[in-house]
């Protein structure tokens, strides 16, 4: 026979504690002790963050350039047909809006990067990230504006 605890007594013994992690704590960039005690506060590292504004001006700026692409190949496809100008002026705008939303997004992201941060908070990076993104995204928007401007030329004559 098995004895059969009520539940009115406690459990027996401490509660476990759970073990240290595995990575460890990291490096301490700053020490500052507690006056009158043997105690001290330690400022851990904390590492970089890539920034989503960042990541977002990339895939925006690279959607913004394979859009412009299809600008000019739908363009100059139903250019003598009459309905190019029309199907690349349509990918044309969204186009361009993509290429306005990655450079905004790039330079918000720089801004983000470029910024200090303090002792305790979170520092970003992804420098390279919002400059790639915002290069794709103005240039999307200017290919795909000249194209546009190819395809009305080429409709017209």
């Amino acid at each position: 026979m098995t004895a059969v605890r009520p539940a009115a007594y406690p459990p027996m013994g401490p509660p476990g504690v759970p073990p240290p992690p595995r990575e460890g704590w990291g490096n301490a960039e700053r020490v500052e002790p507690v006056p009158e005690t043997p105690f001290a506060v330690v400022h851990l590292e904390v590492p970089a963050v890539v920034s989503g504004l960042a990541i977002g001006s990339l895939i925006t700026g690279s959607a913004a350039l394979l859009v412009s692409f299809a600008v000019a190949c739908f363009g100059l496809l139903g250019a003598q047909d009459g309905w190019g100008g029309l199907v690349a002026g349509a990918f044309a705008l969204l186009a361009v809006i993509a290429g306005v939303g990655a450079v905004v997004q790039g330079t918000g992201a720089l801004r983000q990067v470029r910024r200090p941060a303090e002792a305790s908070s979170i520092r970003f990076s992804g420098r390279g990230l919002a400059i790639t993104g915002l290069s794709l995204g103005g240039g999307g928007a200017t290919v795909a504006l000249l194209s546009l401007l190819i395809v009305v030329v080429l409709s017209l004559s």
